[in-house]
């Protein structure tokens, strides 16, 4: 009887003093059934079919396959490409995380009053973070030209929105006690926030960025498909030609490069905490 009353609950609960208090109808069953219908109505839309997915799973086992070993001998053609993929994300990280402060600023209520003013940064950096880092790269390639100029922005514009998010959130939630106190006392709001907010959030902002710039490597080394330079080129050339033993040298490099960059992110990580 307790089990079944830990599942199905009654609707009153009679209290200690005889009190009875009649208990809102759980709203799952509705949950569930709107989470259903959006499902049937996805699969419909996408034209999924499970049985198709089934009976050729196995051409990526044999895609797989293919790869292994890695083309070894290849190992000397990625070299460039990929610390042209570094480099892109490493300058793209630093210039899009440097660049939104103040940004980050105006979009932080405790700091900034002005609503038009904290709603319009926000919204700003709203549309950069729904803009794929894809099409980012794409737009810059027609204006910087191909290579890694294009990839470098396209990182930059998207560290710039994730950043920036993230950097405002963590502002409002600082104490405010030594910024007003030196508002009090004659500073400005930029010196007070300078001296009084950064050194409160420079640990965690520095460890956001870190975990941005290893995001970061990964999304550059697919950039190179519309041109933007980095693994991204000669992986889409290997792939098109088929030769999947090139592709597996060249998604062990990317491999081994995101895990020492990973691991020593982490270490770094642990410190700035």
């Amino acid at each position: 009887m307790k089990l079944y009353d830990k599942v199905f609950p009654p609707k009153t609960i009679t209290l200690a003093n005889g009190k009875q208090i009649k208990k809102p109808r759980s709203r799952m069953p509705l949950v569930v059934l709107v989470l259903l219908a959006m499902t049937v109505i996805s699969v419909r839309v996408t034209g999924f079919n499970m049985t198709v997915l089934v009976t050729r799973i196995r051409e990526f086992f044999v895609i797989l396959d293919e790869m292994i070993p890695p083309e070894w001998s290849y190992m000397p053609q990625i070299w460039q490409p990929l610390f042209d993929t570094i480099k892109m994300s490493l300058l793209g990280s630093f210039i899009g995380s440097v660049l939104v402060v103040p940004f980050a600023m105006l979009a932080s209520t405790n700091i900034i009053h002005n609503k038009i003013v904290v709603s319009a940064v926000r919204l700003l950096l709203s549309i950069i973070r729904t803009l794929p880092t894809l099409v980012s790269a794409l737009i810059a390639t027609y204006v910087f030209g191909l290579g890694t100029l294009a990839g470098t922005t396209a990182i930059a514009v998207f560290t710039f929105a994730y950043i920036g998010k993230i950097l405002y959130e963590e502002i409002e939630t600082v104490d405010m006690g030594p910024f007003e106190a030196m508002e009090a006392m004659g500073a400005t709001k930029t010196r007070a926030f300078i001296s009084a907010i950064v050194p409160q959030v420079l640990p965690s902002y520095l460890s956001n960025c870190l975990f941005c710039f290893e995001g970061n490597v990964r999304y550059a080394s697919i950039l190179g498909y519309v041109g933007a330079g980095g693994l991204g080129i000669i992986l889409n050339e290997k792939i098109g030609w088929r030769e999947y033993a090139s592709v597996g040298m060249i998604l062990l490099a990317l491999f081994v490069t995101v895990f020492i960059i990973e691991t020593i992110s982490r270490a770094a990580r642990k410190r700035l905490v």
